[in-house]
């Protein structure tokens, strides 16, 4: 994977195959600190203690479709080669917490990518999922919440293209507001 939205997307796809229905995915990017945090939570069925002690190793995987899980392992390598760590705390029927702690300024750091892309995919691919997404930078804080959207519309559903692209600007402008680095959001076509 080339960009860290693409780890958060993986890691998602996770969360809802556990069952997940609130999935918090929050970004923390400070140069000031050198330090960025990526941190997904679910309150999804959450992983077996017996397969959480080796679950970044490729070859353990709770996916019956196959028995090889490179998301994890591959999240996990691409955050140590920032010097940083991936750590896994999980509660079997409560959820899991998968949290990233890299160096903002480290050269092997990839760049977060198009997350508002990814936002959009998930928010219009699970409409009974509630995505809380919290972006914070030394210039400010963001949060979107598609329950919060959905109460604020009076509707039951964001998946009407029209309002995916409507969210996907309002997204990109606010985290542009908190100097958010690289790219944030391709145009919905």
């Amino acid at each position: 994977m080339k960009a860290l939205s693409l780890n958060i997307l993986d890691i998602t796809q996770n969360s809802l195959r556990a069952g997940a229905d609130e999935i918090c995915i929050s970004i923390s990017e400070s140069v000031a600190a050198d330090s960025y945090c990526i941190k997904i939570k679910d309150n999804g069925s959450g992983i077996p203690v017996d397969i959480l002690k080796s679950i970044t190793d490729p070859f353990v995987t709770t996916r019956t479709t196959r028995n090889i899980g490179m998301g994890l392992p591959l999240f996990k390598y691409h955050t140590e080669l920032t010097g940083g760590k991936l750590q896994i705390n999980s509660v079997e029927g409560k959820g899991t917490e998968v949290t990233a702690n890299l160096s903002f300024s480290h050269f092997d750091r990839q760049p977060l990518g198009d997350i508002v892309g990814v936002l959009i995919i998930l928010i219009a691919a699970n409409p009974a999922v509630d995505f809380i997404y919290t972006h914070v930078t030394d210039h400010g804080e963001y949060t979107f919440s598609t329950r919060e959207t959905k109460e604020y519309l009076g509707v039951n559903t964001l998946y009407e293209r029209g309002l995916l692209e409507d969210l996907a600007g309002m997204i990109a402008v606010n985290l542009m507001e908190i100097e958010v680095t690289g790219v944030v959001y391709k145009e919905i076509v």
